[in-house]
């Protein structure tokens, strides 16, 4: 009936978008953006896109790398308006695709002149806050338009910003001109300059991680209060190590200069995004002034530089695509973020970031994940199938976690690369590991930033060649399997054990996090209120009929704390007759469960098995 009332043509898109040519696109794009309205958290843009008469498309970026997935935030882009020799012209969304704007240019124009505001969260609920009184994160793809019907690398583009009065900033684009608060920066190819975000801010401090170097690698910190941004020389000492430790480990970089951008904040939200000359790195205030608390978080910076090499430099073909409106493919993420999630534990413990003991104890805590606590791995779904949840699930909250499964691709492919060290060392007798391939698979054409592809089969033949086996095949189990992928930490000379004291790990990510975790016990993870924010898919809570969104009010007839959680399920551990009584609220219902569980406080360790070598020590050992 609809499509009779209607007509078929409706259901149409206005027009076709052109798809991206490998041809220069002629002119360049001017962009400029006032930053300087941080009270209100709006980006304003102006832009000037050289065009010619008849039918144009504005694309809005919609595909963004890092991200892995179409979630440009196009709900944040208001107010356009579009010129032309002065007067206004009329746009059309297209409703197939809304990140693509349909104009008609008129004869005698050479240009149009493009103005909208990106309107940066309030708060968490809208998204990453970007924009606070003391500092901002701008990122390209969220403050620019371009044209559709070319490869984003044909594109120049000549960019500017306006910041706030006397604010520094650290980016990878260099500098033109300035002009009081507005910097002009160096002509760069459109998909270059959406890969060299911006940190600005009141309280700024740029560090040299490498002293003396042709190709500069700095930390530009950014931080809520000037006093946060006090480095002891024995902390820039180990980040310096780490640029040295990823030089000794591949043997080439791939950029001109580096710049981490580092903000210290409670009120910029964290963050964590590779680029190829920089990367965006969010932590607590305290990263520097409260070091002893903050191992937990200091993989990021190790991981983030890694992405240089693997992710931006070598990147999964299915996901080089020619502009920011083709869909990506994701199946090679257990390269691009696995393989860096193993190297940003290692090369953290390798620079001294972290000390040997804490990165294993970080390593316990992934690797009891892939033994006891993802029950959808062994019951349905499988690493590979995870390389699609950015497309899937955006990040977005789930209600089962742990059976659903989301982004494995990390901490499961950390866990898949440590297995072929072991496997490298054991057909060599030792003398191949992971290193040798990182070096050959990323380490090549010292100096060149230009994207190397790569598919399955390049990653089985370098493997190949450092050490004949059937890597197809091996690969394929572990990442198509259903079974435990804890196979590493064994022939790395360990075993994974569980004992009824938390490590240091898990006493810092309760503290960071806020919640008691007693998954491989109770098999539920509270926080301080008593809401129940995971529940392990067949374990004894889920079997008394406990969900997540459940709120624990009292534990054995007491008030509820993590604390007393705890005691009840060390005395249902001694006294086997006498369950976990718990009294749960769920909606406006109130009542009683009792879990059957007797077993006692459980959390995962490392523990030497004396039989075997210990090539653990040696991997985490600085070069």
């Amino acid at each position: 009936m609809l499509v009779s009332a209607l007509g078929l043509s409706s259901f149409a898109a206005i027009a076709d978008v052109p798809a991206p040519q490998d041809v220069p696109f002629e002119g360049t794009l001017k962009i400029h953006v006032d930053a300087t309205d941080i009270a209100r958290r709006v980006f304003r843009v102006h832009e000037v896109i050289p065009a010619q008469a008849g039918a144009l498309t504005l694309l809005y970026p919609q595909w963004l790398p890092g991200n892995h997935s179409p979630t440009g935030p196009i709900d944040k882009f208001a107010g356009l308006k579009v010129t032309a020799n002065g007067k206004t012209l009329p746009w059309t969304r297209d409703p197939l695709n809304v990140y693509a704007f349909h104009v008609d240019v008129p004869q005698g124009a050479s240009n149009v002149e493009v103005e909208f505001q990106f309107l940066s969260p309030q708060d968490t609920r809208q998204g990453r806050v970007v924009m606070t009184p003391e500092m901002l994160n701008l990122q390209w793809n969220t403050v620019s338009m371009y044209p559709a019907g070319y490869y984003a690398s044909r594109i120049k583009a000549e960019a500017s910003v306006k910041f706030p009065a006397g604010w520094q900033f650290g980016s990878a684009l260099e500098v033109a001109t300035r002009d009081g608060d507005t910097v002009h920066f160096k002509s760069i190819n459109y998909d270059d300059l959406v890969d060299s975000p911006i940190y600005a801010g009141q309280y700024f401090k740029r560090v040299d991680l490498d002293p003396g170097a042709k190709t500069p690698v700095f930390l530009n910190i950014v931080a809520d209060e000037a006093k946060y941004l006090e480095i002891k020389p024995e902390q820039l000492k180990l980040h310096q190590n780490l640029v040295q430790q990823m030089y000794k480990l591949y043997g080439a970089h791939h950029y001109d200069h580096y710049d981490f951008l580092l903000s210290l904040s409670d009120k910029m939200s964290g963050n964590g995004l590779e680029h190829h000359r920089s990367s965006e790195n969010g932590v607590s205030p305290g990263y520097f002034t409260e070091w002893e608390k903050g191992a937990l978080g200091r993989d990021l910076l190790p991981h983030e530089f890694n992405h240089s090499w693997d992710g931006k430099y070598r990147r999964g073909a299915d996901l080089t695509t020619p502009s920011f409106n083709v869909p990506m493919q994701d199946s090679l993420l257990w390269v691009y973020e696995g393989q860096t999630q193993f190297w940003g534990n290692v090369m953290a413990a390798r620079s001294g970031l972290v000390k040997p003991e804490e990165a294993r104890d970080m390593l316990a805590f992934v690797a009891a994940s892939y033994d006891k606590g993802r029950p959808g791995l062994q019951q349905w779904r499988n690493i590979q199938d995870t390389t699609n949840d950015p497309i899937i699930a955006m990040r977005r909250p789930l209600p089962y976690g742990n059976y659903q499964m989301s982004e494995d691709y990390y901490s499961g492919g950390q866990m898949i690369w440590l297995d072929v060290d072991g496997k490298l060392r054991q057909l060599s007798s030792n003398k191949r590991t992971i290193d040798d391939f990182a070096k050959a698979f990323f380490g090549m054409e010292n100096g060149k930033w230009d994207v190397n592809p790569y598919t399955f089969d390049d990653v089985v033949k370098t493997l190949n060649d450092i050490q004949p086996y059937d890597w197809a095949n091996y690969l394929r189990e572990r990442l198509d399997g259903h079974g435990p992928l804890i196979g590493g930490i064994e022939a790395s000379g360990w075993k994974l054990v569980y004992t009824d004291k938390p490590s240091d790990a898990i006493k810092a990510i309760e503290m960071r996090r806020g919640f008691t975790s007693l998954t491989y016990s109770l098999g539920v993870a509270v926080g301080k209120g008593g809401d129940i924010s995971d529940v392990l898919w067949d374990g004894p809570a889920f079997k008394a009929g406990i969900s997540p969104g459940m709120k624990v009010v009292a534990v054995n007839g007491k008030e509820f704390s993590g604390d007393a959680l705890k005691d009840a399920v060390i005395a249902a551990g001694k006294d086997k007759s006498k369950p976990v009584e718990l009294l749960l609220k769920n909606f406006d219902e109130y009542k009683t469960v009792r879990v059957d569980y007797h077993d006692g406080l459980k959390y995962p360790h490392l523990e030497r098995d004396s039989g075997k070598p210990d090539h653990l020590a040696e991997l985490l050992k600085a070069r």
